[in-house]
């Protein structure tokens, strides 16, 4: 295996290693984290607006050009997750799919569709990846870099949105490293086939675009209302300030 095989490599292991971001979290009482998830929901609000839209559109129309079908497939990845919650919401009344775990807690819909939607947004990550070293190291490692900065925020956000949804720390710790790895995946599907991979998956940002987009707007910010208290209200609001604050700032690292 030559040296851009093995960079491209261990540059998205790094990347998928930033999922585990939530384990500074394992020395802190479950009851105590519990009690500020919500700043955490309210800053994943901020971090998938942001992603959606000052990341994943912009660079839609600027790559694939064709702003009609880029706003098709966005409006596709709402309709996408609106068919996936209902699906899930369905088993989970009739008591088939709703995942027990940690002394009988229930996984809400909303923790298999973040893992899903940000499955499909590392895998594209590992995508550009690779592509980047086939380009050159250089650029490979520059490209590992933005996707490094811009991944810290996201799953720091994300790994609150799974313990919201019911995850235990390590539970949660665990699917979101194994959704990261489909970075891993991507990586590996443009070293192996070039180009044309790489030409398939310029649709997928899109769709990840409009899931972001459907999972802030559908399930976490209803969820920010049941917070009645002035004090958290605005602690909530400035949260999702500083979610989208955070990926503005990742556009001038890239």
């Amino acid at each position: 295996m030559n040296a851009v095989y093995l960079y491209a490599i261990a540059s998205v292991f790094l990347v998928s290693l930033v999922s585990l971001v939530g384990i500074v979290t394992l020395s802190m009482k479950e009851e105590t984290l519990r009690k500020y998830i919500y700043l955490l929901v309210s800053l994943a609000v901020g971090a998938l607006l942001g992603g959606a839209f000052i990341h994943l559109i912009p660079e839609s129309f600027e790559t694939i050009g064709n702003n009609t079908f880029v706003s098709l497939e966005i409006v596709g990845g709402i309709l996408l997750f609106l068919v996936v919650e209902k699906f899930l919401h369905i088993h989970h009344h009739t008591g088939d799919a709703c995942e027990s775990v940690n002394d009988g807690k229930h996984i809400h819909p909303v923790g298999y569709m973040i893992l899903v939607a940000d499955g499909v947004h590392n895998f594209v990550d590992g995508v550009v990846i690779g592509a980047s070293y086939l380009i050159s190291i250089e650029v490979g490692i520059a490209a590992t870099l933005a996707i490094l900065l811009h991944e810290i925020p996201q799953e720091i956000s994300d790994f609150g949105v799974l313990l919201h949804a019911g995850y235990s720390k390590k539970r949660a710790l665990l699917v979101n490293f194994l959704s990261a790895l489909t970075a891993v995946a991507g990586t590996i599907l443009v070293l192996i086939a070039g180009d044309i991979s790489e030409q398939l998956t310029l649709w997928f940002p899109p769709i990840a675009a409009g899931s972001f987009i459907y999972i802030a707007m559908s399930d976490l910010i209803p969820e920010m209302h049941k917070n009645k208290s002035v004090k958290e209200s605005i602690l909530q609001i400035v949260m999702v300030l500083v979610g989208v604050v955070i990926m503005f700032g990742m556009l001038f690292l890239e």
